[in-house]
């Protein structure tokens, strides 16, 4: 089984930056999905972007595009969330997801869940 650790969470002001981080245990492949989503006060768990653990494919939803970045490190079982140019509506519980097999955009579609990384962002 795969077990998920975010780190990196923290207190901002809006236009700076956090690196989020997420470790992962036990066996992994290439064929993986490595996901990040997010989840504010009232409201639904939201995909936020989406690497395979090939590196091969990234996603991102339409919020994120050109201010946060995904990346994998394979050799230490690490995928990262680079976040830049933060909002204060990017504040949120930050989750680390994986699923086998699909990169997919829903929150149902993975296997496997971190237990979630604050993220504050003030104006």
């Amino acid at each position: 089984q795969v077990q998920l650790a975010e780190s990196g969470g923290g207190s901002v002001q809006a236009g700076g930056s956090l690196r989020l981080s997420c470790a992962a245990s036990g066996r992994t492949s290439s064929t993986y999905a490595m996901g990040w989503f997010r989840q504010a006060p009232g409201k639904e768990r939201e995909f936020v972007a989406v690497i395979k653990w090939s590196g091969s494919t990234t996603r991102y939803a339409d919020s994120a595009k050109g201010r946060f970045t995904i990346s994998r490190d394979q050799a230490k079982n690490t995928v990262y969330l680079q976040m830049n140019r933060l909002k204060p509506e990017d504040t949120a519980v930050y989750y680390c997801a994986a699923d086998p097999y699909y990169d997919g955009i829903r929150d149902y579609q993975y296997d496997y869940w971190g237990q979630g990384t604050q993220v504050t962002v003030s104006s």
